[in-house]
C-alpha cells in the first residue's frame, strides 16, 4: 500500500489556497510538504492539522493506494 495526497492537492485549488499559504498557515516543516509533494509518509498529527484547517475528514485529503507485488 501506498499514500496518495492527490485529494489533498484538489481541495487546495477548489479552496484557491496556496501550498505556501499551507505551509504557513499551519507552520508545517518544509520537509514535511516535500514529503507530502512526493507522497510519501507523514505524521497523523499532521494530516489531522490540514483536517482541521480545510474543516474536512481525513478521507477527503488523502487515499490508500494498493500496490499489486510481482
Amino acid at each position: 500500500m501506498r499514500i496518495s495526497y492527490k485529494k489533498l492537492w484538489i481541495k487546495l485549488a477548489e479552496k484557491e489556497i496556496a501550498k505556501v499559504t499551507l505551509r504557513k498557515d499551519l507552520n508545517i516543516a518544509t520537509g514535511t510538504m516535500t514529503k507530502l509533494r512526493r507522497n510519501e509518509e507523514v505524521a497523523l498529527s499532521v494530516l489531522l492539522r490540514i483536517c482541521e484547517y480545510l474543516d474536512c475528514n481525513i478521507g477527503d485529503i488523502c487515499d490508500a493506494i494498493r500496490t499489486d507485488a510481482d
